[in-house]
């Protein structure tokens, strides 16, 4: 609104008081658009790029109006300064008549002088010293008045041409006011140019170059309330909660969550048996999880917050006796391209019974440990990272599972976990880049 102000002041002074106007307009002239005035940064990052076009197409638009306003107000202004009742133009008339009445006077005085000179010329040899008197006071007198007469037209004419003048002023302001506009504009246009271009290559750069993400310790994911015993043919509830433990802002968080079923003959099909759901307080409605296992219900987390992420799983009653395997972990992904995610994905086992089994007695499955998990930078411990290779120790029966973990691992079930867990990390890869 800054422009628009400048010319409005402008306008105002053009059909009142045309030295304003030359006192303002040099003011305006120094408005530019925020963009432009910036501080220049050594490396912007694309969210500073997102912000200096967004400013510069905020100012470029502002300049439009101030430019369209600025061309309605001038013609006015031109048709106000072209009428007789306008003050200048009142004053320009009045002077212009008095210096023609002025001319008139002295051209009469002057005649009168050429008369009296005439006259004296004219008198006979024999004049009386009484005649030449008289002839001689009606010079002096004529030459008075045409003196006068000279001295009035010449302020006469001062005048008229200092009222002509402020009239011409008045004029070139009005149109000043005009071109600094469309000067405005043609500034605001480029600025906002330059920004596209620059946001436009920067986002070109990092696409090519690729962003490389970091493992940042302390992101955590950890599941709460899984049993180590399902029942095929069960529904079961449970938590999955993702902590931001660093002093970063994380513009966006993704969960990431994958539940396979194996037994003695491997990896099961898990479209068919598990359907795994979830829930969060800003996308309440229960959703099954994507094809790239991520949950985008998490949203931004600002330093030491959290997010809780409801989840139910369903066995089909087909499930055969085994054993299963969800695999957590989370990303983040900031405007400024910096991004980065748990260590791995945790690996949580469970037991599966045969439909219409009873589970007996159960608790609440532990993630791996990882040999990679270390402390966070601010001290904090992430609880249940792990790498991107849940650690095995050749079994999977070391959380309480049934002899049919052990079966499985005979049978190369472990392997078969891995292939799952190494599909998660690849899914994550993929929608991270697709962020």
């Amino acid at each position: 609104m800054k422009i628009r102000r400048a010319l409005a002041t402008a306008v105002a002074a053009a059909v009142t008081a045309p030295a304003v106007l030359l006192s303002v307009t040099p003011a305006f002239a120094d408005t530019k658009p925020a963009a432009q005035t910036q501080e220049k940064q050594s490396k912007p990052t694309i969210k500073d790029l997102e912000k200096a076009a967004a400013e510069a197409q905020k100012a470029y638009e502002e300049a439009v109006k101030a430019r369209d306003e600025a061309q309605v107000t001038v013609r006015k202004a031109f048709e106000e300064l072209s009428k007789d009742s306008h003050p200048l133009v009142a004053a320009h008339n009045a002077a212009k008549q008095a210096a023609k009445d002025a001319a008139a006077a002295k051209l009469t005085a002057d005649q009168a002088v050429t008369a009296a000179k005439a006259a004296i010329e004219a008198l006979p040899t024999d004049a009386t010293e009484e005649q030449k008197t008289a002839a001689a006071t009606v010079l002096s007198e004529a030459e008075a008045t045409a003196a006068t007469a000279a001295t009035a037209k010449t302020a006469a004419d001062t005048k008229a041409a200092e009222t002509n003048d402020a009239l011409q002023d008045a004029r070139v302001a009005a149109a000043r006011a005009a071109s600094v506009a469309d000067k405005a504009l043609d500034d605001a246009l480029a600025a906002k140019i330059a920004a596209d271009a620059a946001l436009a290559k920067a986002k070109k750069e990092a696409e090519e170059e690729g962003q490389d993400c970091e493992p940042e310790n302390d992101l955590t994911a950890e599941v709460t309330g899984l049993p180590t015993k399902l029942v095929a043919g069960t529904t079961t509830a449970f938590s999955l909660r993702v902590t931001n433990g660093s002093d970063q802002h994380m513009d966006e968080v993704i969960a990431y969550a994958g539940v396979h079923a194996t037994d003695k003959s491997g990896l099961k099909d898990t479209g068919k048996l598990f359907r795994l759901q979830w829930s969060t307080k800003s996308s309440p409605k229960w959703q099954d999880l994507s094809l790239d296992s991520y949950i985008d219900g998490v949203g931004a987390l600002k330093p030491g917050a959290r997010a809780d992420v409801k989840m139910r799983l369903t066995l089909d009653k087909a499930t055969p006796a085994g054993n299963g395997v969800a695999f957590i972990a989370a990303d983040f992904f900031n405007e400024d391209g910096s991004c980065g995610g748990t260590p791995g994905a945790d690996m949580y086992e469970f037991d599966v019974k045969a439909a219409g089994s009873k589970p007996g007695k159960t608790e609440d499955a532990k993630p791996k440990p990882s040999k990679t998990t270390k402390p966070g930078g601010n001290g904090h411990t992430p609880q249940g990272s792990a790498s991107a290779t849940p650690a095995t120790n050749g079994s999977l029966a070391t959380t309480g599972s049934s002899s049919a973990t052990t079966s499985i691992a005979l049978a190369g079930g472990a392997a078969v976990v891995l292939g799952a867990a190494a599909v998660l990390v690849v899914r994550r890869r993929k929608a991270g880049s697709d962020a």
